[in-house]
């Protein structure tokens, strides 16, 4: 037995061996195509609203539009969650990206007509709702494909490449924006092509098994109602009983509290108050930049989290993550210039992914395979809900340039207030 905050020095695979598992290749490889696609939409609806010199947003446009796409979901996922837990895994991780698929290309004709609020929210809606959806089947199934001593190692490994695999198809997406043009038109056509992940993931999925990816046993009420009725308060339970879960994901929920703030920073800062500088870009061109220093972060923490956890213990790795998000904000947020934002990327998404990781592996590892596709429907709604009232209480407060010094060191408070509440519940009996 080993203390909540410490893990026990484990014998690493490496990629190599990981790889030579068929059904591991089989479903990281759907779980790539379906991320690139997400990656691609993100980047081609955002283009579309933030970056359309036929469209204007400000911050409260902004954080209405992170409301509507996150929000509904938010409510109904915790319930979606009791289904992964009674659907056979595999047969919903196809009949869900087929259904993404048909919502993309709706999308895609409500850019292209001109549409704004409402009916374009509510068709990416769909999209942003059954793509979480599928990422809580992909999250619950690992479990299925990596024998338990191995998955801090797995989940590193698929989780840094599939962010990775996300950037890259944001980055097709500005490339595709500048073939198909910046206007209705153009965005429409861009946000069409991420059809092709999502048909991909469906056809790589198709070809597990039935049964193979879980759930092996079903402890839900047998009238499916009752079950689906069941599923936030099952997962809310599950989490709690468990102290590393709880507490990692309220450190996870405190970076992304801070981290949505910086973001709609970035973006008012990116559309508004920076211009071109050298290799430094603005606009779109310069939140694609972002990205590709966030995406350096996110390959780092993929390398390193599974030896820092070795060398620090979990809450060592999770702590050491928040206090250095904390010192980015401070020492390159507040001066908000071009260079020191693209920098500030780095860390920040590095940080992040650090405590990503670990709460993955914690509710993998401390959560029965009975109730784990409902823990990860909470995690996904609590993280969806903390991104919103994060965005709309900044967007209160910002101004329409971004130049909130005042927004930024908020930020690096929260995520020192998010040890303390990780440590507190990790401390708890």
């Amino acid at each position: 037995m080993t203390s909540a905050g410490t893990t026990p020095v484990r014998h690493h695979l490496g990629v190599r061996k990981l790889l030579a598992g068929a059904d591991f290749r089989g479903l990281l490889a759907s779980r790539l195509a379906a991320q690139w696609g997400d990656g691609l939409f993100q980047a081609g609806l955002a283009g579309a609203v933030l970056f359309n010199p036929e469209r204007h947003a400000d911050p409260a446009a902004i954080a209405a539009g992170f409301a509507v796409l996150l929000l509904p979901y938010s409510v109904v996922g915790p319930f979606a969650g009791a289904l992964l837990d009674r659907w056979d895994r595999r047969r919903v991780l196809v009949v869900a990206n087929l259904t993404r698929a048909g919502f993309v290309l709706l999308t895609a004709a409500a850019v292209g007509l001109g549409m704004a609020g409402l009916p374009l929210y509510a068709a990416a809606l769909a999209v942003t709702g059954v793509s979480r959806f599928a990422a809580c089947g992909l999250s619950a199934s690992l479990p299925h494909v990596v024998a338990e001593d191995h998955l801090v190692e797995a989940n590193a490994f698929v989780t840094t490449l599939g962010a990775l695999t996300s950037v890259a198809g944001a980055g097709c997406a500005v490339g595709l924006r500048e073939l198909f043009g910046e206007g209705d038109g153009g965005s429409s056509w861009t946000t069409a092509c991420a059809v092709v992940g999502s048909l991909l993931a469906a056809a790589l999925a198709a070809r597990f098994a039935a049964g193979a990816l879980g759930p092996d046993e079903v402890d839900e009420p047998s009238r499916t109602v009752i079950a689906v009725a069941l599923g936030l308060l099952d997962g809310a339970r599950a989490a709690w009983r468990a102290p590393r879960v709880a507490a990692t994901l309220v450190a996870l929920l405190a970076h992304r509290a801070a981290f949505a703030a910086s973001l709609l920073v970035t973006l008012l800062l990116m559309r508004h108050s920076f211009t071109d500088a050298g290799p430094f870009k603005a606009g779109l061109a310069g939140l694609g930049e972002v990205a590709v220093s966030g995406g350096a972060g996110i390959l780092l923490a993929g390398l390193v989290t599974d030896r820092l956890v070795d060398l620090l213990g979990r809450r060592g790795a999770v702590v050491g993550a928040l206090a250095l998000a904390a010192a980015t904000q401070l020492g390159l947020g507040l001066p908000m210039l071009l260079p020191t934002v693209l920098v500030a990327a780095f860390p920040l998404t590095f940080a992040g992914q650090v405590v990503k990781l670990c709460a993955d592996a914690a509710v993998q590892g401390d959560v029965g395979d009975g109730v784990r596709g409902r823990v990860f429907a909470l995690y996904d709604t609590l993280f969806n809900v903390t991104q919103v009232a994060a965005v709309s209480a900044a967007a209160a407060f910002v101004p329409a340039d971004g130049r909130s010094p005042g927004l930024v060191l908020t930020a690096a408070a929260v995520y020192l207030l998010g040890v303390v509440c990780y440590l507190l519940i990790l401390n708890r009996r």
